[in-house]
C-alpha cells in the first residue's frame, strides 16, 4: 500500500473482470447492487451455478448499496420478518471470512430509546419475540442508559427517556465494501459482472421470459432475476407488470468529523431519527422518507428540518455541529412495509424488491434466499412469507402496524 501511494496507484489490478456479455446465461441477475451481487455469489457458491451474469445499468456501488446509513440489525417483531433478519445478521457476522474481504463489520450495538410506558410494553414484546427466534435482546433501564450515554437528554420534558431496547450484536458495515467484496467473490467463482448494461425490455413468448434486451444487445437467459430496488416499478412495467409498491426518496446525512462521541447506533423513539458515528468521525443519520413519489436521488429541506429536530431532542450537543453533506436513495415501499421474493406469473421471471427501509441490513439473507428460489423454484424457509399473493390472501406482514400505506412504512 505504501508503494502504491508513492507511485500514483498505478499498480493495482482490477478487483473483478470487465467482460463483454455472452449470448446466453443460465441465470441473469438484473441489478448490480448488494442484493443482486449477493444473489449471484450465493448462486455460484451454494448451488454450483456456472453461467451467471449480473447486469448493472451504471457502475457497481452507484445505487442504493452506496446510499444508505450502513446499519445492520435483526430487532424485528413478526414471525415473517424476525427469522429472516436474524439469518442475515448471522451471515454478516461471518461475511468477512466468507468473502476474504474487509467489509468493516462493526457490531457496536443498537439502542432503541423508550419514551412512554406504552412504548416500553411494545418494546418488551419485541424483545421477547427476538429472543424466541434466537436473537439477542436486552431491556435497559434509564439509569443504565444514562451511564453508558451521558450526553443523552434523559430528562427532556417532552420526550423523557424511560429505558431502551438494545441489541448488542447490531451495528454498522461499510456499504461500499459490501458491494466490492461480493463483486470480487462472485467474479472469482466465474460470475460475469457487466456494468453500463441497462435492461430496456424483456423477450416474452408464450408466457415465458426468454431473455432481455439491453443497451449492449440481446442476452438470452434460462432464468431472469429482477433485483433493482427503487427502480423495480419501472423495470417490471417493461414486462407488463404493475407492482404493489411505490418509489420514494430517503435522505441520509453526515456531519463533520468529530472525536469519538457515539459508541453505537441510537434511534429516537418519539420520532424517526437514527444515528451512528463512522470510523472517520462523521455522525451518519437519517429519518423519514420524503412524502412524495420520486425517482430522483436527492431530497428536500422539510425532511432535513424534521431530522435535525429529532437529533436536537435527544442530542442537544449537536446544535453546533456542522452538516457536511447529504444524499438520497430510492426506496421501493411495499404496501405492508415488508419485502417480496417470489416467482412472477411469467415463467422464468423472478422478482426481489419492496425492501422499504430494510434493504441494506437484509443484503446477505436476501441474496441467500433469492439464490435458493432461483436454483430450486421453491421459497427458502426464511423467506416463505415474502410472496406476492400475501396481499390477495390478507396475510400482510405489517411490522409497523400502519396498514396498506406504503408512505408510512
Amino acid at each position: 500500500m505504501i508503494k502504491e501511494a508513492l507511485t500514483g496507484h498505478k499498480g493495482w489490478t482490477p478487483a473483478w473482470r470487465d467482460v463483454a456479455p455472452q449470448a446466453h446465461y443460465d441465470y441473469i441477475v438484473i441489478g448490480g447492487g448488494g442484493h443482486g451481487l449477493a444473489t449471484a455469489y450465493y448462486l455460484a457458491r451454494n448451488h454450483g451455478a456456472k453461467r451467471v451474469a449480473v447486469l448493472e445499468k451504471g457502475w457497481i456501488g452507484g445505487g442504493n448499496v452506496g446510499r444508505n446509513t450502513t446499519i445492520i440489525r435483526s430487532n424485528y417483531l413478526l414471525d415473517g420478518n424476525e427469522p429472516f433478519y436474524e439469518h442475515s445478521l448471522k451471515l454478516w457476522e461471518g461475511l468477512e471470512q466468507d468473502l476474504n474481504y474487509n467489509a468493516m463489520v462493526s457490531q457496536r450495538g443498537i439502542l432503541n430509546l423508550i419514551h412512554s410506558d406504552a412504548q416500553r410494553d411494545a418494546f418488551t414484546r419485541r424483545g421477547n419475540a427476538m429472543i424466541l427466534n434466537g436473537a439477542d435482546a436486552d431491556l435497559l433501564s434509564t439509569k443504565t442508559i444514562q451511564k453508558r450515554y451521558p450526553f443523552l437528554n434523559v430528562d427532556n420534558a417532552r420526550f423523557p427517556i424511560k429505558g431502551g431496547l438494545a441489541q448488542h450484536r447490531g451495528g454498522t458495515v461499510r456499504h461500499d465494501a459490501v458491494a466490492w467484496g461480493y463483486a470480487r467473490a462472485a467474479d472469482q467463482l466465474g460470475v460475469d459482472i457487466i456494468q453500463n448494461c441497462e435492461v430496456t425490455g424483456f423477450r416474452i413468448e408464450g408466457g415465458a421470459c426468454l431473455g432481455v434486451d439491453t443497451s449492449r444487445g440481446y442476452i438470452a437467459g434460462g432464468k431472469i432475476a429482477a433485483c433493482v430496488a427503487g427502480s423495480s416499478g419501472r423495470l417490471m412495467s417493461k414486462a407488463g407488470m404493475r407492482l404493489p409498491i411505490e418509489s420514494h426518496v430517503l435522505q441520509a446525512f453526515v456531519s463533520e468529523g468529530l472525536k469519538p462521541v457515539l459508541p453505537g447506533v441510537i434511534t429516537f423513539g418519539a420520532g424517526h431519527f437514527y444515528c451512528s458515528q463512522s470510523d472517520k468521525g462523521g455522525l451518519v443519520f437519517g429519518g423519514d422518507i420524503d412524502g412524495y413519489n420520486s425517482y430522483a436521488q436527492r431530497g428536500n429541506l422539510p425532511v432535513v428540518e424534521d431530522v435535525c429536530e429529532g437529533a436536537m431532542a435527544i442530542f442537544p450537543m449537536l446544535g453546533r455541529v456542522r452538516l457536511l453533506r447529504m444524499w438520497g436513495g430510492i426506496m421501493d415501499m411495499s404496501m405492508d412495509g415488508s419485502p417480496i421474493i417470489d416467482r412472477t406469473h411469467i415463467d422464468g421471471l423472478y422478482f426481489n424488491g419492496g425492501w422499504c427501509y430494510g434493504g441494506f441490513k437484509a443484503t446477505p439473507a436476501s441474496g441467500w434466499c433469492y439464490a435458493h428460489l432461483l436454483a430450486t423454484d421453491t421459497p427458502h424457509e426464511f423467506a416463505k412469507a415474502y410472496r406476492f399473493d400475501r396481499f390477495e390472501k390478507g396475510q400482510m406482514i405489517d411490522e409497523k402496524g400502519m396498514g396498506n400505506n406504503p408512505q408510512l412504512h
